[in-house]
């Protein structure tokens, strides 16, 4: 995994690399779905997501466990990590939902860039469908001033959205189902609208987090993947041992609920999410 972070630390971003199979991919997709259909939990979702499918999808927990995604996470992190979070993604076929161009650490209420996020694909995801585009080497510059645009069809949930760069220099993070990507938490991305017939889905592991990374605001929910202590200023969530437990259910509203005062933190506006 050298390659991986040498690129990590020039590019601040990596792909592709390969983690499930695409059937194995594709139906971790079509299982989330079912999942949302039987507990509306898309209902509680901003603009075709939902967060935390970890604690009450065993199969998703299992994932984040993959020896690939922890091989290529330690490589950039060190032995000692965390899961701080996942979002599933969605776009529906011809949808006009995009994510405007941001840096993660500007919402996430995390101290520090001891962070790695990992997308992963369950359906194709190109140009065409709306697939990540990132910013090279933009992370070599920290946090740059963003704007609160929200807008109906940006699916972050303050529409974040930061200038000063040239946009025609992004590069299409094209994968194919069980394929992913890695990503520096102060690198530029997004993503256009699916301008496809098919959807598109992936999941994000926003992000493993190292020791060196810590709350500056509000409760964080974290998974731990290994037998190191876990900083207590953390709140550790449960594996879940079977699908949509009511332990993992209630673990995941109070989860979700606490992101929300974390991202929402000073804005003039609050969507559901």
């Amino acid at each position: 995994m050298t390659d991986v972070a040498d690129r990590f630390t020039t590019e601040g971003f990596c792909f592709p690399l390969d983690v499930l199979s695409p059937d194995a991919a594709l139906a971790l997709g079509e299982e989330l779905f079912r999942i949302q259909s039987a507990d509306r939990l898309a209902a509680l979702g901003n603009k075709g997501q939902f967060q935390y499918p970890h604690v009450i999808s065993r199969s998703v927990a299992e994932v984040v466990r993959h020896p690939t995604l922890l091989d290529a996470a330690e490589s950039i992190l060190g032995p000692d990590i965390l899961v701080w979070g996942s979002t599933l993604f969605a776009k529906a076929p011809r949808s006009r939902r995009y994510v405007s161009w941001h840096q993660d650490s500007t919402y996430m209420g995390i101290a520090g860039t001891d962070m790695v996020t990992a997308w992963l694909a369950l359906t194709p995801s190109t140009s065409d469908n709306g697939c990540v585009a990132m910013v090279p080497a933009t992370h070599l510059d920290g946090i740059r001033p963003h704007e609160d645009r929200y807008g109906p069809d940006n699916i972050l949930t303050r529409g974040q959205h930061v200038t000063g760069f040239d946009p025609d220099t992004a590069v299409d993070v094209v994968l194919q189902p069980g394929q992913m990507s890695l990503h520096h938490p102060h690198l530029i991305h997004g993503s256009r609208p699916n301008g496809s017939d098919a959807r598109r889905v992936g999941v994000a592991f926003q992000s493993y987090v190292g020791v060196d990374a810590h709350p500056e605001r509000g409760e964080h929910h974290v998974l731990a993947v290994g037998d190191a202590p876990v900083n207590p200023t953390f709140l550790v969530v449960p594996r879940p041992k079977v699908e949509m437990a009511a332990e993992g259910r209630a673990v995941r509203a109070s989860a979700n609920a606490a992101l929300s005062d974390v991202l929402y933190h000073g804005a003039t506006e609050r969507r559901s999410y």
